[in-house]
């Protein structure tokens, strides 16, 4: 059975960027293009890992993943932010305490978003 993964980015065509990549490795995709979108999407569905823009209008990348770790039903997701920020030593300390398994930096290269995936999903 597929991996399914939740793709959430305020950018229309990253989400179709990633969709289209994630798609052609086999993979079932969702998407959102907010934050509270991919928290009702959560209600229902059960991604194997949840694609995070960092910087979204109204609730941000952190904010979201914070709610998916209070929920007790989605805390164990596994998160992969992407952003357009490199992330300081501080900011990466940050990550591991949100508990997120990987980060990708946009502009992303088509091999390194699988190869990110793939590991994160083993």
């Amino acid at each position: 059975m597929a991996k399914k993964i939740l793709l959430v980015d305020d950018e229309p065509h990253i989400i179709e960027l990633e969709k289209a990549i994630l798609t052609l490795e086999g993979f079932e995709i969702l998407t959102a293009e907010d934050g509270a979108t991919a928290l009702e999407i959560l209600k229902t569905e059960k991604p194997d890992l949840v694609i995070l823009d960092m910087m979204m209008p109204g609730m941000s990348g952190r904010e979201t993943c914070d709610s998916i770790r209070k929920n007790p039903k989605t805390k164990d997701l596994k998160v992969i932010f992407v952003t357009v920020a490199k992330f300081s030593e501080m900011g990466q300390k940050s990550l591991e305490e949100l508990g997120v398994s990987d980060y990708l930096t946009k502009p992303f290269d088509n091999d390194e978003l699988v190869a990110r995936v793939k590991k994160a999903l083993k």
